[in-house]
């Protein structure tokens, strides 16, 4: 996600505005001012931040610095999908490398608020995994090989190609699978 993103702390409610008794009744919304995720986390300092390591990689420990908040996302479009009911509260993950002088990379997520820090971090990087899926789905079982022109046929052939990809998953994670020649 972006730096910019407007967000509310997940404190924030809902209030409504006296009637006046002419006109149409004021609608419920949040009064606190909304803030950008960079700005949210900068004020948390280097104090909230917690060094987490979340998996090895071929030249090491993979680790780095992550502040994580609870907040309610306050863009345009959620505030309009969820006109007159509570904005869901989200997890804002910040990643702040050390020498770096703000934070680098940002996510929000809706899992739920007691997931350790360590799981979470490690879910936000599984960028990697998602890739190489995609990838295997593309060259290796032809997600990418259809020509028909139909939606049914399109969807029959994305059907085939996942429940493939779901064979060839749990074959790599079955222990007792013999191994590839």
């Amino acid at each position: 996600m972006r730096s910019d993103t407007a967000l509310l702390e997940a404190e924030a409610c809902r209030s409504v505005a006296p009637y006046a008794g002419t006109g149409r009744r004021p609608v419920p919304r949040y009064r606190q001012r909304r803030i950008s995720a960079r700005q949210l986390v900068l004020e948390g300092g280097r104090r909230a931040l917690h060094t987490v390591r979340w998996r090895t990689g071929s030249k090491g420990p993979l680790r780095s610095r992550f502040a994580a908040l609870r907040v309610r996302p306050a863009g345009v479009r959620i505030r309009r999908a969820y006109a007159g009911g509570e904005l869901p509260v989200c997890w804002l993950l910040a990643e702040w490398p050390p020498g770096e002088p703000e934070p680098t990379k940002y996510w929000l997520s809706t899992l739920p608020g007691d997931i350790p820090l360590r799981r979470l971090v490690r879910l936000a990087k599984i960028r990697w995994r998602i890739e190489h899926d995609y990838r295997e789905l593309k060259t290796g079982l032809g997600l990418d090989h259809f020509e028909g022109r139909t939606w049914s046929g399109w969807h029959h052939h994305v059907t085939l190609v996942s429940v493939a990809h779901a064979f060839c998953t749990l074959e790599r994670l079955n222990p007792k699978a013999p191994a590839a020649a």
